[in-house]
């Protein structure tokens, strides 16, 4: 009887758990669900279905790619309305940033049922915002974007993104007691609190405004000794005339004015005197204002709440295309989840198999193009050797003639 009320609270567990959206990009009919953004003034990219030109498997690893270099990318589709009330968030999805990207987004942006697709553009009102972030050396980070109030806030913590040419599993979980994960390729690379780790509200506490630091406060943990004299022979010239400098023969007093002596560093310098430093004996240590509870501060245990979602886009700048979109999820199943990135390692090595192949075919190639150049290079010099001993002999020839 015991065995199966668990097998019954398993079976209703499993059952409660909702995938609420899924997108794997099988075919070509993605297109007929995902829409682009028509905004003014933006020059818009196309995505194309692609495994891309290396991969672990040719059908299974075809997502959407960016295929304009230097475009705004901006496409989105709508699913059934939900809301994580009570129940945690899983946002997941791929990224391969094959072609060694410079600059550009990788990430995804969730909105509710307002957004107008045909209109979405930077400045759209979203609920989240998560993934990579790569523009040169100094920005290689997951952006984690929660909106609140109205108002986006940004992760307060660095996370550094992926940055090679594989693909990579991005992975975010929100869940109903304030807390979050962030993994890449199923391992944690970040966790906390939503409420330490973003500034949603105000402050716990504040610095007394009625607190000052008391006159009499000695906060110099040394002080100069009042018995230490300056040596009477301390003071010296930083700079002297260089004692070996010699007027010049040719100098003309009239001419070139008086002469002086190049000034040289005087080595009996001994710099600023600074009495001998004691310890304090009224040193009370650094003072330190006193806090009291933040009067504006308000509690709010649904951080973690988004009361409507319905739209996933891509909203993205590249600089440089190539980058592969794929395995999208948005679930409450955390273990679907890890279980649907669990293959990230299996692709990762068929894709390093075949890309170092194609390198090595590469390499040959660029070989045996630059021996050929060379061997072009050899042939003209021979040419040239040969075109100018004929000149030579020509010459020789016609002036015999003209003895």
């Amino acid at each position: 009887m015991y065995f199966k009320a668990i097998i019954a609270l398993f079976t209703i567990g499993f059952v409660n758990c909702e995938v609420f959206f899924e997108e794997k990009f099988e075919n070509e009919n993605w297109k007929d669900e995902w829409v682009y953004s028509k905004h003014p003034g933006k020059e818009f990219g196309k995505f194309i279905h692609s495994a891309g030109s290396f991969f672990n498997d040719a059908e299974a690893d075809k997502g959407i790619q960016t295929s304009q270099d230097a475009r705004f990318y901006a496409l989105s589709r709508k699913f059934d309305a939900f809301s994580n009330k009570d129940k945690p968030l899983v946002i997941q999805f791929s990224v391969k940033h094959e072609q060694n990207i410079d600059c550009g987004g990788g990430y995804v942006k969730l909105f509710d049922c307002s957004l107008d697709q045909t209109d979405m553009h930077g400045e759209s009102p979203y609920e989240i915002m998560f993934g990579p972030d790569i523009c040169g050396p100094g920005t290689k980070k997951v952006h984690v974007i929660l909106s609140y109030k109205g108002k986006n806030h940004l992760i307060n913590k660095d996370i550094r993104c992926k940055d090679d040419v594989y693909t990579h599993f991005y992975t975010l979980i929100i869940k109903p007691d304030n807390t979050y994960e962030v993994l890449i390729d199923n391992e944690k690379v970040e966790s906390g609190n939503l409420e330490d780790d973003w500034d949603f509200l105000a402050p716990k506490k504040i610095k007394d405004p009625n607190a000052s630091k008391p006159e009499n406060w000695d906060d110099r943990a040394t002080i100069p000794d009042p018995d230490d004299k300056k040596p009477e022979d301390w003071d010296k010239p930083q700079h002297i005339p260089d004692p070996d400098a010699t007027k010049p023969e040719d100098w003309d007093d009239e001419m070139d004015g008086e002469w002086e002596p190049p000034m040289v560093d005087n080595p009996e310098y001994k710099g600023e005197w600074q009495p001998k430093q004691l310890d304090n004996p009224n040193y009370k240590g650094a003072w330190e204002h006193p806090e009291i509870d933040n009067p504006e501060y308000s509690p709010d245990d649904k951080l973690y709440l988004r009361n409507e979602i319905c739209t996933l886009g891509f909203d993205l700048w590249q600089v440089k295309s190539g980058t592969i979109f794929d395995n999208v999820l948005i679930t409450d199943d955390i273990e679907l989840a890890a279980k649907t990135a669990a293959g990230v390692k299996d692709t990762q090595a068929g894709e390093k198999k075949m890309k170092e192949l194609q390198d090595e075919v590469q390499r040959k190639k660029d070989e045996e193009e630059s021996k050929k150049n060379a061997d072009n290079q050899d042939e003209d010099d021979d040419d040239d050797d040969e075109e100018n001993a004929d000149a030579k002999s020509d010459s020789e020839e016609n002036g015999h003639d003209e003895l």
